[in-house]
């Protein structure tokens, strides 16, 4: 008899086990490893461990700013801003109602409305180039969150999304969300939304987008085509990417990042990146 073939069963499944990542057992079964566990309704796992629904979007330079605009920054004082603000190609002269304080050749300004620095298109250098990466950073991101195919929730209430408790997952509209009322984001540290609308987002005064179960505002993402309205004393969670523009009523607040490909405009808000 050929030596080669004097083995054993078990010892055949032995180096099986040793050769392959998918185990076919003796017995026939097959089993393979779930590396990205997801929940009902949500999207395919972000790969890491316990995460949910689709794999975040990647900010690149952009995300070193909390609010990053290309036409204009508008503020009616007194707002309190954590974070670094960037306005390019607009000049600084666009930066308007933060009483800004630029030395002599400075690469930067700062704002006693600001913990953090103002960076402009017409700073000294390396401020342009840094901020002509960072608008197609935030551009590359738009189009990254706009493009992520097989939603898990398609036109869902119409797009009227006040009271409702929404889990982890990517979530496509053809038209305006609302938030008439409070909107629950219910998930772990490490879960991720993705909100796609092809209209705008109305908020409405007082109305908040609220974080349960250990969510991160830097894990959500409203990709938005219109324009984000923010009411008056409501309360935003998440990375807002605008085609259009966002505007936060007097009083409103915000958690995470408004990045806009046009204009930011704000009246005594409290904007904090995280």
């Amino acid at each position: 008899m050929n030596r080669s073939e004097n083995h054993s069963k078990p010892g055949l499944c032995s180096m099986a086990l040793l050769m392959v990542t998918l185990v076919a057992g003796c017995n026939g079964s097959t089993t393979a490893p779930n590396l990205s566990p997801t929940t009902p309704g949500a999207g395919p796992g972000t790969g890491t461990a316990g995460a949910h629904g689709p794999a975040p979007v990647v900010l690149g330079t952009a995300g070193s700013y909390v609010i990053l605009a290309k036409s204009a920054i508008s503020n009616v004082p007194t707002s309190a801003i954590t974070g670094n603000l960037g306005l390019s190609p607009a000049a600084a002269s666009f930066i308007t109602g933060l009483t800004l304080v630029l030395p002599a050749g400075g690469t930067f300004a700062t704002s006693a409305q600001l913990t953090g620095n103002v960076y402009a298109s017409d700073y000294a250098v390396p401020t342009p180039t840094n901020l002509t990466t960072a608008i197609g950073d935030m551009q590359t991101a738009y189009v990254d969150a706009a493009g992520r195919p097989t939603p898990d929730h398609t036109e869902l209430a119409s797009g009227s999304i006040g009271g409702l408790t929404l889990p982890p997952g990517l979530y496509k509209w053809s038209n305006t969300v609302t938030i008439a009322t409070d909107v629950t984001l219910n998930g772990g540290p490490n879960d991720v939304w993705i909100f796609q609308i092809a209209g705008g987002v109305t908020q409405a005064s007082a109305a908040k987008v609220i974080l349960t179960g250990g969510a991160l505002a830097q894990h959500v993402f409203w990709q938005v085509f219109g324009v984000v309205d923010i009411g008056t004393t409501a309360h935003m969670e998440g990375v807002v990417l605008s085609q259009t523009s966002i505007t936060l009523k007097t009083g409103a607040s915000a958690n995470g990042r408004l990045l806009a490909q046009t204009a930011v405009t704000l009246a005594g808000n409290t904007v904090v990146q995280q």
